[in-house]
């Protein structure tokens, strides 16, 4: 016996699909602006190139958009013809809760922590601060703007290049302020920096875009001119990937 959405319990299994369908489609036509015209196959083939959780999820997305379309019988409108597995309807609600409520990076995985110095502090102290406090990246402000960020591994090069180039390291770290490092530096797609809504997500898409990003510096309006509200750095991914799983 076919049931219709008017008889079916809203808390049942395929009605629990398909709002959860609902909320995919809803969800990624308002982000990425889709033509109601355009199929949800379609939309979630091109949201593939654009979100890392429709890119993760892509094959499964489409199945279940095959699925959604047997559950609702296509000659009659509004007919529940089948129930979805319980596995199958939590994980589909899992996906589109990460779509259309993503988890904030500045409460889930950004170090809140946030130490910054000035641009004309000399190179020793940077880094003795990164030695006591244990951060391999530290914003660097000219009085209220920021310039760029301090990283490790940079530096590490810097001072290596000195050496090569014979100088005496005790004097280029004590006369070398970290300004003028930053100044120097030709690689400025090293670090970017976003704003406070900015979700987990959309932090996993930067990465992947750009295979040269280190650090994504977060703050209020996502401008030089606002303090740092909290940093993630690329050894945070693995622990996005766990959140998104988790979430």
């Amino acid at each position: 016996m076919y049931m219709t959405k008017s008889n079916e319990d809203e808390n049942s299994n395929a009605m629990r699909f398909i709002t959860a369908y609902n909320t995919i489609d809803n969800a990624l036509r308002s982000i990425y602006n889709f033509k109601r015209s355009m199929t949800y196959a379609d939309m979630i083939r091109r949201a593939s190139n654009l979100n890392y959780v429709v890119r993760k999820y892509e094959d499964k997305l489409i199945d279940y958009g095959r699925l959604r379309n047997a559950i609702v019988h296509s000659s009659y409108e509004d007919v529940v013809i089948a129930e979805p597995h319980i596995d199958v309807l939590e994980e589909f609600e899992k996906i589109a809760a990460l779509l259309s409520t993503p988890p904030k990076a500045i409460s889930t995985i950004a170090t809140r922590d946030v130490i910054t110095l000035q641009a004309n502090t000399p190179v020793r102290e940077v880094l003795k601060t990164m030695s006591k406090r244990g951060y391999k990246n530290i914003p660097i402000y000219e009085d209220d703007a920021l310039i760029g960020v301090a990283n490790a591994g940079k530096l590490a090069e810097t001072l290596g290049s000195a050496l090569l180039a014979c100088e005496n390291l005790q004097d280029f770290v004590d006369e070398t302020s970290i300004g003028d490092i930053l100044m120097q530096t030709v690689d400025e797609n090293y670090y970017v920096i976003t704003n406070s809504k900015v979700t987990i997500e959309q932090i996993m898409e930067l990465f992947n875009t750009n295979r040269k990003l280190l650090v994504i510096l977060i703050t209020q309006n996502g401008n030089n001119l606002d303090k740092p509200l909290g940093i993630i750095t690329v050894g945070d991914v693995v622990d996005m990937n766990k959140i998104l799983d988790l979430y």
